[in-house]
This record gives structure tokens, C-alpha cells and sequence, in this order.
């Protein structure tokens, strides 16, 4: 009895080390949690810092929508306001993201950048920077109610790219984000409450999970 317990001890140090050897495992599920909070507060931000006429007049039922801007002065104005936005919104949730996923590493006395990493990295970015350019395309020739759904799709293949080289969890998270761009492109309009979904609520959700399960 005494031996098998040794021979599954001896199996669980050898897979441990292997998953070290073949996948970033570095990363922190308070992370996930810290990124998702940044995406409610910077899609707050847009939402609040428009005033109730502008919401108003290019509204339906309530709901937002940019295909009902015909004012060329708010559509510029909205657009750069978002791209701002964004832009504040991705250096906060990246730049923290990467502290948190630093101090996890030095806990377990994990190597941050090694060829794993680069790895995770470069099969993150190829997509996720597709979908970014392709996304500025889509705004360039005005189609802007499948810039926002865009987003999310290229972001979620991303992850699921990705998801190779890291803990398979990731994946999931992947997929839920194509299924809502997917929601989102169906149901022009809504892209604000798919974004908190998305890269709010369910980036929350990954990162507790990914917490309790990995790292508690």
C-alpha cells in the first residue's frame, strides 16, 4: 500500500514537472478577476460620460445604438472617446495582469519568461493583433456595429489559440467569448451589455474560479 502511494507521489512530481516544461502555468486567477473589473469600470466610463440628450436622441428603446448616429461631430466624438477609453482601459488590466501573474510566479518559484511564455505570447498576440486591425478596418469603412462583436470573437480564438501552451481552462473562457461576439453580431445594438458580459463578468467569474481551483 505504502509503495503505490509512493509510485502516484512520484507520478504526480513528474507530471508537475512536465507541465512546467510544456505550458505557462504562471498565470494568476486574481489576474482574470483584476482584468474584469478594469473592463466594467472603462465601459462604465463610456457609458456615463454621455450626456442624457445624447443617449437619448440616438437611442431605441432605451438601448444605445451607433447605427443611429447621423451627427458626423458625435460619431467622431464617440469614436475617439472609446478608442481613448480602450487604449487606458488594456495598459491598466495588462500592466496589472502582469504584476499579479509576476508575484504567482515568485510564490512557486516559477520562471516568467521562458520559452513557454514566449510561446503563450506569440500564439496570444498573432490573433488578437488580426482582430485589432481588423476591427480599425471595420470603423474605417463606418461599419461600426460589427466593430464592437468583432472584438470579441478575435478575442476569444485568441485565447483558445493560446490555450495550447497554458492551463486548458483558458479555453472555455475562449469559446464563451466567440459565442457572445457571435450574440453580439446578431443583436446589433447591445454591444456595451456584451462587452461586460465578456471582458467583465466572465473574466471575473475565470479568474475565481482559476483562483479556488489552482491556486487556494
Amino acid at each position: 500500500m505504502q509503495d503505490n502511494l509512493t509510485h502516484l507521489d512520484q507520478l504526480k512530481e513528474i507530471r508537475q514537472i512536465m507541465e512546467k516544461s510544456t505550458k505557462f502555468i504562471s498565470l494568476s486567477g486574481i489576474s482574470g478577476v483584476w482584468v474584469g473589473f478594469v473592463a466594467l469600470a472603462g465601459i462604465a466610463v463610456v457609458l456615463f460620460s454621455f450626456d442624457s440628450y445624447f443617449f437619448t436622441r440616438y437611442s431605441d428603446g432605451g438601448v444605445f445604438s451607433v447605427d443611429k448616429l447621423l451627427n458626423y461631430n458625435d460619431l467622431n466624438r464617440l469614436i475617439r472617446f472609446v478608442l481613448i477609453d480602450a487604449l487606458i482601459m488594456l495598459v491598466f488590466a495588462i500592466g496589472g495582469a502582469i504584476l499579479l501573474t509576476i508575484r504567482k510566479a515568485k510564490k512557486k518559484g516559477l520562471s516568467v519568461w521562458d520559452k513557454t511564455a514566449k510561446r503563450f505570447l506569440v500564439s496570444l498576440m498573432v490573433p488578437l493583433a488580426t482582430g485589432g486591425i481588423f476591427t480599425l478596418i471595420l470603423i474605417y469603412h463606418g461599419i461600426f456595429a460589427m466593430a464592437g462583436p468583432a472584438t470579441l470573437i478575435f478575442y476569444g480564438l485568441a485565447l483558445i489559440n493560446a490555450g495550447r501552451f497554458t492551463l486548458n481552462d483558458i479555453r472555455f473562457l475562449g469559446l464563451f467569448e466567440v459565442l457572445l461576439g457571435l450574440l453580439a453580431a446578431l443583436f446589433l445594438g447591445y454591444t456595451a451589455i456584451f462587452w461586460a458580459i465578456g471582458f467583465g463578468l466572465l473574466h471575473i467569474i475565470y479568474g475565481l474560479v482559476m483562483y479556488f481551483k489552482y491556486e487556494k
